[in-house]
């Protein structure tokens, strides 16, 4: 009896914990800067829920990740990424941002993308607006990994561009 109750009780917390776990709107995303190949390495982690819904604004159809044609989630994550992420090297410059993949992990996607530079960088500045169209409450949280320091940053609605320096 106790057994089953505590079962019980850890099953409830368990589903508690998960419908709280997504409370909120976030995104964590790791920029590595490879100076032997001269290009920003992206990993971003994203609520498939939440970027389906972004994928989806606008559109005639509901877009699943799993389920729609890969093509045109490639197309349309391709699009959505260009737009709401802008690394750059210099005031109103837009480095071409490229699409390497994604991966479904639990709940969420990792995309995978690269940067290509034309010369070694000593800083870079980045305007991150992820999901902030679709969630007013989106936190966007980004490690970056360069010159040998780690660096963390906090993306959000009214902080949207930072310059980062290393």
């Amino acid at each position: 009896m106790i057994r089953n109750s505590f079962l019980l009780l850890l099953l409830l917390l368990t589903a508690s914990l998960t419908a709280w776990a997504h409370a909120y709107h976030a995104s964590i995303m790791d920029v590595r800067y490879n100076a032997k190949k001269q290009q920003l390495e992206i990993a971003l982690k994203v609520f498939t829920d939440d970027f389906e819904k972004a994928l989806s604004t606008g559109r005639p159809t509901s877009i699943d990740l799993e389920q729609s044609p890969k093509p045109l989630v490639t197309q349309l994550t391709t699009e959505l990424l260009r737009k709401q992420l802008a690394f750059g090297t210099r005031p109103g410059e837009t480095l071409p941002l490229q699409l390497l993949g994604m991966q479904k992990e639990s709940d969420a996607h990792w995309l995978y993308c690269t940067v290509k530079l034309a010369k070694p960088l000593t800083s870079f500045s980045l305007r991150h607006s992820l999901l902030l169209p679709t969630f007013s409450d989106q936190m966007n949280i980004v490690n970056v990994e360069a010159g040998g320091k780690k660096q963390s940053l906090l993306f959000r609605d009214g902080e949207q561009e930072q310059k980062v320096s290393w």
